[in-house]
């Protein structure tokens, strides 16, 4: 009898994954134009932040325990952070750095310095240029954008294809997949063309319990339930992103903005029901003015990384194995938490499992679900104590291979205690 066919990533798709978050970072004209989408219109002049410090962006997102970093290189509104080749309306045409400036280069720099994955976002909905309207025309320009952002600036994590805007627009995505291809192949696609990571289906910053792996379509937007048309040479295996704003639903800078900053509490329920659900969590942390990322969003940054920390970096146990894995701890604790990694590169195959903790003989159902994929985070309303903890996989798709099962808990000086 043939085995189901099961879907797999790729080793790039597996590498991206383990990087669980990411940083945005949305900066450009409409930074100093207070605007979210501006109409292409605001003069180039108006860009010029006289403390830019790219350093202090990827600092911050390296700091906050994040792995890689994604840019806004080329908004709706068509001005070029980078001094492109194709138009004008870039930073070329600014007082910044004299016209002689590139944001894309300082922040690819910055990223190589830190350890961390760059990636860019090149919109393809285009405000400014007037080839816009003649579809052939703006596939040329738009290719030769693209060509520049992947062949000067390194290796790229990712390459972001924003469909806002787009609703209804054709674009020559074999060729525009031609160049990814060429020039960054192991660079994630995101959402359209032939995407290797879909679009949650949300800018709220968490994934839907289940989250599979696998997808033929996504939303083309926050604006349209279409769905994306993807060309036929989309993987089956296309793993989710959520991205989400640090401040409320703005993704760029606003003066005496206020909105309220998403509170901790919030950023690691997000957390848990994004990287939890076996997505990846794109946070928007956005510079100001001046070119810095504001103090407050720096420390929130900074405490959403520490609590990851404090909750996730320190397990009781871990153990690994099939259909059934227990732990047994040296003496009872409190556990606040499990977490649950299948081997993915074998395929998605749990379908349902329990996790039961044991007490005086008698077995407890804690946690439960349909699904793990790359990381099932499972918080428990209150904490059980046990010494003894089990996770049991009810229905798969051949059989399952748990990566990881491990336990977790608030109580760090019995961790402490028990560590060799």
């Amino acid at each position: 009898m043939n085995e189901p066919y099961l879907a797999k990533p790729t080793q790039q798709q597996l590498a991206w994954q383990d990087l669980e978050r990411g940083m945005f970072c949305h900066f450009g004209l409409n930074t100093f134009c207070n605007r979210e989408w501006g109409e292409g219109s605001d003069s180039p002049e108006a860009f010029h932040p006289a403390e830019l410090d790219a350093r202090q962006w990827v600092r911050t997102a390296k700091q906050a325990g994040f792995r890689y970093f994604m840019l806004t290189a080329k908004h709706h509104d068509g001005f070029c952070l980078w001094p492109t080749k194709t138009t004008s309306y870039s930073v070329k045409s600014s007082l910044w750095r004299n016209g002689e400036g590139d944001v894309v280069r300082e922040c690819a720099e910055a990223c190589l310095e830190e350890g961390i994955g760059f990636g860019i976002y090149i919109s393809p909905w285009d405000r400014h240029d007037p080839r816009y309207p003649d579809e052939a025309a703006y596939d040329d320009v738009y290719c030769e954008q693209l060509t520049e952002l992947l062949t000067s600036y390194g290796e790229l994590v990712e390459v972001w294809f924003d469909g806002a805007g787009s609703e209804g627009r054709r674009y020559d995505w074999p060729r525009i997949m031609g160049l990814v291809k060429q020039y960054q192949p192991n660079a994630m696609v995101f959402n359209m063309g032939a995407p290797t990571v879909r679009w949650v289906g949300n800018e709220d910053g968490f994934a839907p319990y289940p989250c599979w792996n696998t997808a033929e379509a996504a939303r083309v937007s926050m604006f349209t339930n279409d769905m994306t048309a993807w060309l036929p040479e989309t993987p089956d295996w296309v793993p989710a992103e959520c991205p989400v704003p640090i401040r409320g639903n703005h993704w760029f800078w606003h003066p005496n903005d206020e909105t309220p900053l998403r509170s901790l509490e919030e950023l690691i329920d997000l957390y848990e029901r994004s990287v939890g659900h076996g997505a990846t969590l794109l946070l928007n942390a956005a510079p100001d003015s001046r070119g810095l990322i504001p103090d407050a969003e720096v420390q929130r940054m900074k405490e959403l990384g520490d609590e990851i920390k404090r909750r996730y970096a320190s397990p009781l146990a871990e153990s690994s194995g099939g259909r059934t894995v227990s732990i047994r701890l040296e003496r009872e604790a409190d556990i606040h938490r499990t977490v649950i990694m299948e081997q993915i590169e074998l395929g998605e195959r749990v379908q349902s499992y329990i996790v039961e903790a044991e007490s005086k003989g008698e077995w407890t159902v804690i946690a439960k679900g349909s699904a793990i994929g790359h990381k099932k985070i499972d918080p428990l309303i209150l904490p059980v104590r046990t010494s003894h903890i089990r996770l049991t996989v009810l229905e798969s798709t051949l059989e399952p291979h748990i990566r990881s099962f491990t336990v977790y808990s608030d109580n760090h000086s019995f961790y402490e205690e028990v560590t060799p």
